[in-house]
């Protein structure tokens, strides 16, 4: 039999470094060159030297591609789908040594001269050997690479079943990878005669602890929206500030019932979610004045595990309800003491009621270039630009004021969960065996809690829970949209099984060696396996 170019631990180890050694932070020009990288790389397999039909990029947007490589048995229609993305974030918390962040060996070998400067774990860890340091060693490049290993194995053994490698950029932002990967697959299902039998991830098993050396199996992967709010106020001089009212004032209001509020909490499985938090607030002055800051904004982190969009938008509504009941009781008790009448209640509406009324005010035509006027700005993110838009509605709608808006920013990810499935409840239970027999131990957590790429597959809502994100996301449609429908096409269960590692997004990222080189081979041969049915002898890697 042909000899695997990465078929043992050193040569694997070897593909990670090179693949890291790669500089893909996303939106940077590395993310951009890393897809042909790849490609050039995949094609140094006789396979896709033979079938380079079978290899393609694919359009992210700004330059970016999905990377697509097909593995396709002549008799095969049962496909499973290997889902990672190549975009790492940044790594200013390197410091000096962030010239080392994307080369692994040496990066390791420089810790140990700075170790006093780790913390604790991480020294212990990097003094065992058993850890490899770096940006994308853990988060993940290694799921890249044992699936670019599935694929060579499953070429030169002809193994019977279809393995479609779905790699992407931009997971760590807005995902535009995954949702541009969305469209291609349910494309290349119907050009190929495909049955996708499973979407298979391998982002890494995440520690529950300092000193935890678990291993984990997800079966799902946890939801998360943006609810936003924009605040407009009214102006006036410090001065006189009873003639005015300052958009701080209103949103610390919404801010104080929106952290920590438990009615966001959801639990199934018997795992719940984190309770929401701020991730933005301020005022939307461009500069310093004596005028007080009349408009404002606030992001606010949602998880999900059950719950649509709609159901998010109708609780955030009664929120917002609330601390504006708050906020107009506690002002009206001001202006008593101050003698004076006040500008009225803040109201509160929906970005879809804004729009409406905008319409009818202004017309289509206006109400487009507002909206092009915040979308044309290439220095202000989706979510900036979603603020924004609302804001120039506002300006121009003043007689709702004082007012908040409450509106989606992006990104969205759904929840999606495959625990109940019998497909994903025996592969599970063959992955506890298998680990076994390396002395390990294996956990199924039910919602991966990092956020992943899976989130775009297996969709389910009956209730057609998307179109209230769809008419309340101010640049739906423009910079930012999501496929619900070709979502839902894509119906095959969803597990993530990866590497041990430790850290992620931090300058003490490390990888478990053995689990990467040694275990995470064998487990995925082994699952990859247990999904055709060939009596084959599972043998071992070695050097």
């Amino acid at each position: 039999m042909k000899q695997l170019l990465w078929g043992t631990p050193s040569t694997l180890r070897s593909l990670l470094c090179e693949l890291v050694s790669w500089d893909s932070r996303t939106l940077t020009e590395g993310e951009r060159a890393f897809a042909p990288k790849l490609t050039a790389k995949m094609k140094e397999l006789s396979y896709f030297k033979n079938n380079p039909e079978h290899l393609a990029l694919h359009d992210a947007g700004l330059g970016r591609n999905v990377v697509t490589a097909l593995y396709k048995h002549p008799e095969a229609t049962e496909t499973i789908v290997l889902i990672s993305h190549f975009d790492t974030v940044w790594t200013e918390e390197y410091g000096v040594l962030e010239p080392l962040a994307f080369h692994p060996e040496e990066l390791t070998k420089k810790l140990l001269e700075h170790k006093e400067d780790l913390p604790e774990a991480a020294r212990i860890d990097l003094e065992s050997g058993n850890y490899l340091f770096g940006r994308g060693t853990m988060d993940m490049k290694m799921g890249l690479a044992l699936h670019m290993q599935l694929i060579e194995k499953a070429s030169i053994e002809n193994w019977p079943i279809n393995l479609l490698l779905t790699t992407v950029p931009d997971e760590e932002v807005n995902s535009a990878g995954m949702r541009a990967a969305v469209t291609e697959l349910v494309r290349l299902r119907a050009e190929h005669g495909l049955m996708y039998k499973l979407f298979l991830n391998s982002e890494p098993s995440f520690s529950q602890g300092p000193t935890d050396t678990n291993e984990y199996i997800y079966s799902g992967t946890i939801g998360k929206i943006m609810p936003a709010a924009l605040f407009y106020g009214k102006e006036t001089h410090v001065g006189e500030p009873m003639k005015g009212m300052t958009a701080n004032y209103i949103a610390s209001f919404l801010t104080q019932h929106m952290e920590w509020n438990s009615l966001f909490r959801e639990t199934d499985l018997g795992e719940s979610t984190p309770l929401p938090v701020s991730l933005q607030q301020k005022d939307l002055k461009m500069q310093y004045s004596t005028q007080t800051p009349y408009r404002a904004a606030a992001l606010y982190n949602v998880f999900l595990l059950k719950r649509t969009a709609a159901e998010i938008m109708d609780l955030f509504e009664q929120v917002t309800i609330e601390a504006m009941v708050a906020c107009n009781e506690s002002y009206k008790a001001i202006c008593q003491r101050e003698q004076v009448d006040g500008i009225g209640k803040v109201n509160v509406l929906r970005y879809e009621q804004l729009l409406e009324h905008a319409l009818q005010k202004l017309g289509e035509a206006e109400v487009e270039r507002l909206k092009q006027e915040a979308l044309k700005n290439d220095a202000w993110d989706d979510r900036e630009k979603s603020l924004r838009i609302v804001d120039n509605l506002m300006i121009q709608c003043q007689e709702l004021s004082p007012a908040t808006v409450i509106l989606y920013a992006p990104p969205y990810y759904p929840a999606i969960n495959s625990s109940n499935d019998p497909l994903v409840i025996e592969t599970i239970e063959l992955m506890k065996k298998t680990a076994k027999a390396f002395d390990i131990t294996v956990e199924q957590i039910h919602y991966f809690n990092g956020i992943c790429d899976l989130s775009y597959v297996n969709y389910e809502d009956d209730a057609s829970g998307w179109t209230t994100f769809e008419r309340n996301t101010p640049v739906w449609g423009d910079t930012y949209s999501i496929p619900f429908e070709e979502m839902a096409q894509l119906k095959a269960p969803v597990l993530n099984v990866g590497p041990f590692g430790k850290d992620a997004h931090q300058k003490t990222e490390r990888l478990h060696v053995d689990s990467a080189f040694k275990e995470m081979p064998v487990m995925l041969d082994t699952l990859v396996k247990s999904m055709f049915a060939v009596n084959e002898n599972l043998v071992t890697i070695t050097d």
